[in-house]
């Protein structure tokens, strides 16, 4: 609740507003674009906080020493080792499989600057796991958050990644 209330302030201040149309599901993939910057995170944690919702990310493994391994954890970090290599999308159906309520925000692009060829694997953990893809964006030229698409894969990759990138085709 304490968060809740900062979260509000803290974007009321800086004259955000956040656009929800979507219920609060328990398990979904959060595709969270477009990533243009470094303050996407610090947003987008600010934004889903301050409608009462929580959220996973994956983050390097090398963060997780003290004491920032206790804020990483706090505020959803899920390490990821990348120095080996392993089957990420796996590992991440498993974990939705383990949990009652897991969301896992994600951002496609894969770098803080568009780009039209985004990774997959948001997707392909979606199918593994089951789970729908909850769309999010935040709109820097409107100030703007929105919690506002609601996407079941269907299998098909290609067409459903296509459909998914027309969503967010206004979004600045």
């Amino acid at each position: 609740m304490i968060r809740q209330k900062l979260a509000n302030l803290i974007l009321r201040l800086a004259g955000w507003k956040v656009v929800v149309t979507q219920p609060n599901i328990d398990k979904c993939i959060l595709c969270v674009a477009p990533h243009t910057s470094n303050w996407d995170f610090v947003m987008g944690k600010l934004c889903y906080t301050a409608v009462g919702r929580d959220s996973s990310f994956l983050i390097k493994n090398t963060w997780f020493f003290f004491p920032f391994d206790i804020f990483f954890k706090w505020i959803g970090g899920v390490p990821v080792d990348r120095s080996r290599r392993s089957n990420l999308t796996d590992k991440m159906a498993e974990l939705f499989a383990s949990k009652d309520k897991f969301q896992l925000a994600i951002t496609p692009e894969g770098t803080r600057k568009r780009n039209p060829n985004w990774k997959k694997g948001f997707y392909q953990i979606a199918v593994k796991a089951n789970v729908p893809i909850m769309l999010l964006y935040l709109d820097y030229g409107k100030k703007e958050a929105g919690i506002t698409g609601l996407f079941y894969p269907t299998g098909n990759e290609d067409a459903d990644i296509k459909e998914i990138k027309r969503f967010y085709k206004d979004v600045q």
